[in-house]
């Protein structure tokens, strides 16, 4: 099937490993550039390089802090020295404190916000004053988290309530202006974050043993639906959050 996203040009934060990687070869395998951002390991990024530039698209390396606006300020400008424009962006780059509630400062608190949540604001901002060929999508990745309880996940959760708010109120004042503004929302996905909890095991066994669907979430599961949200067959979808969890959350 022909999604019709070639040649398109694409920003995806987060992209060295884990589900951002697996967005970002999924749009190359369309024929889409994409703009890796990453922030501490070059390495991993490099690699994610190489295999977009393999499938014959251009890939641009972008080292930023997406929670610090000096740092978008220079990544959008060199978009836009580079290729001149950027039609999608996915806000994927995510991080925070897992502790419980007596152990969470507001720093803290704070900190886990400001990459999860606020950090999409400055990025939109920036995508919406960049040319396109057409209508922009934005995609922002979310997790069950922001609608459901799972311990020593306070801060995070909260960080992806309010991204998801922000989803619906962008979303409301750009579609105007030609740009959509969606949120994937990822079951138990068993990638490098999720070794930074220390219940991470029962994690796994009690998602697969719940899920209807009979297995976890692969990160490819999450970039299919992103890539969805990217094509014209999502083009009168807006403000949504689509979760992608094998039906993990509709099971009492």
């Amino acid at each position: 099937m022909d999604l019709q996203l070639r040649g398109k040009r694409a920003l995806v934060t987060g992209s060295s490993r884990g589900i951002g990687r697996a967005i970002a070869l999924s749009l190359a395998d369309l024929k889409v550039d994409v703009a890796i951002n990453f922030f501490r390991q070059r390495g991993p990024a490099e690699a994610v390089k190489r295999e977009i530039e393999a499938r014959g698209v251009r890939a641009l390396l972008l080292r930023g802090n997406v929670a610090d606006e000096a740092h978008v300020d220079r990544m959008f400008k060199e978009i836009a020295d580079q290729w001149g424009g950027l039609d999608i962006l996915v806000s994927n780059a995510a991080s925070g404190v897992l502790k419980p509630v007596s152990e969470l400062s507001l720093h803290h608190f704070h900190w886990t916000m400001d990459i999860n949540a606020g950090a999409l604001l400055p990025l939109v901002q920036h995508f919406i004053r960049l040319p396109s060929q057409g209508d922009k999508s934005v995609v922002a990745v979310s997790s069950l988290g922001a609608v459901r309880a799972i311990p020593n996940y306070t801060a995070v959760g909260a960080s992806k309530a309010a991204l998801e708010s922000m989803v619906r109120h962008l979303a409301a004042e750009l579609a105007p202006r030609g740009v959509r503004v969606n949120a994937v929302s990822a079951g138990t996905v068993d990638t490098d974050a999720l070794k930074h909890f220390p219940n991470r095991q029962q994690l796994l066994d009690e998602s697969a043993r719940r899920t209807p669907a009979g297995r976890l979430i692969t990160p490819q599961d999450v970039a299919n639906a992103v890539v969805f949200l990217c094509t014209d067959f999502a083009t009168m979808i807006h403000g949504q959050t689509l979760v992608v969890d094998g039906g993990y959350s509709i099971v009492a």
